[in-house]
């Protein structure tokens, strides 16, 4: 046994060494832990931030002043007064995203009761701050016409007021949430492409024959390469938690770290052995890329880390209680949004050693036969 011990040890300081002397891997480690993270919290904010708008104000009233007035920095860019005749060419070019369309007699059909009407055009082709800033606008521009209307600026006291509390992100800051969602989907990745990539690394300069005729087995093989990508990615994760969520982006992390990271060592524990077993398929790093990718993107999108489960068909949410990833993403966020103890999250610990053995034994079968027929 100590000798076997031994053997995986040695294995997996070798798989290191080579690690350490691929730079494209270590560039890709490097960049997914952190500049993409940096760029999940803050490439694509869900609020509207200088959005593009022009106004057609046709009325050129008290009313309409009112409403270009509303629409200011840093929501919308200073408003653009054009012509009727310019609305068409500015959203084909892509100057504006939104345009609002003031029609001669608002005011007066306003101050008469009569109804009256205010046309929005907007480039949908822009769907982020489209979908957020069609409601905004609308609802800054109905505001206005209510105050006009109503002789006072002060909004009238609702009948019901509705006390909003937003636990676990006062702020409502996406880069709380994106910043670690985003480590959650790197770990799973990196994961999966190191001990890939590693065997096919092997196979592809021939050092995998040079295995063979070593007195190790497969299981040994296949353990170190487990346990050194496995260090590399947990290692790399713990350094952008630290440095890169809490010291860049300045987000609180609410639960205990060891707890995370054990979750992320039995995650590490399938995915790496997922990687091996899709490695065996694999004929060259290409193939395997392909792999990853008709692998990698139902995992990242179906898990819950990007849309929650619930409003999944029911089929989906049952199919992907057998991915390790749907189990990890809840118990991370668990963990790092809501402060979640061990005897929370233990079920899904569970379900992640359960994968993780069924995984690493199917691949561990399917490894032992691709060197078979390599012998």
């Amino acid at each position: 046994m100590k000798q076997r011990l031994l053997n995986v040890w040695h294995l997996g300081v070798k798989e290191l060494w080579s690690l350490w002397r691929d730079p494209v891997m270590l560039v890709l480690i490097v960049f997914s832990f952190t500049f993409s993270v940096y760029t999940a919290a803050k490439g694509m904010p869900e609020t509207l931030q200088n959005a593009p708008l022009a106004i057609v104000d046709e009325d050129q009233s008290q009313l309409s002043a009112r409403i270009v007035s509303a629409f200011y920095p840093p929501a919308f860019s200073k408003p653009a007064m054009i012509s009727h005749a310019e609305v068409d060419p500015g959203l084909d070019a892509g100057i504006y995203t939104f345009v609002l369309v003031i029609p001669s007699g608002l005011q007066r059909d306003v101050l008469a009761g009569r109804a009256a009407s205010i046309q929005l055009n907007t480039d949908a082709t822009r769907m982020m701050q489209a979908f957020t800033g069609s409601a905004y606008v609308q609802q800054v521009a109905l505001g206005e016409v209510a105050e006009f209307a109503g002789r006072y600026r002060a909004a009238a006291t609702p009948a019901v007021d509705l006390a909003l509390r937003a636990r676990f992100n006062p702020t409502l800051d996406k880069s709380w949430f994106g910043s670690l969602s985003q480590i959650i989907n790197q770990i799973t990745m990196l994961s999966i492409i190191l001990t890939g990539a590693a065997l096919i690394r092997e196979r592809e300069h021939g050092t995998i024959e040079h295995l063979l005729v070593m007195p190790v087995a497969p299981a040994e093989i296949m353990l170190a390469k487990v346990w050194s990508m496995g260090l590399v990615v947990l290692v790399a994760a713990a350094l952008s938690l630290r440095f890169v969520v809490q010291g860049l982006l300045q987000v609180p992390v609410a639960g205990a770290l060891t707890l995370f990271f054990a979750g992320a060592a039995l995650l590490l524990f399938a995915t790496t052995s997922l990687g091996i077993f899709m490695a065996t398929l694999a004929r060259s790093m290409p193939q395997f890329g392909m792999l990853v990718v008709l692998v990698l993107l139902p995992l990242q999108m179906l898990s819950g880390g990007n849309t929650p489960r619930e409003s999944m068909p029911v089929l989906v949410q049952n199919v992907m209680l057998a991915a390790p990833t749907t189990h990890f993403v809840e118990l991370g966020q668990a963990i790092l949004f809501r402060g979640a103890g061990l005897d929370v999250v233990w079920p899904r610990f569970v379900w992640l050693l359960v994968i993780g053995s069924v995984l690493f034994v199917l691949s561990l079968r399917r490894f032992r036969r691709t060197i078979a027929q390599m012998a």
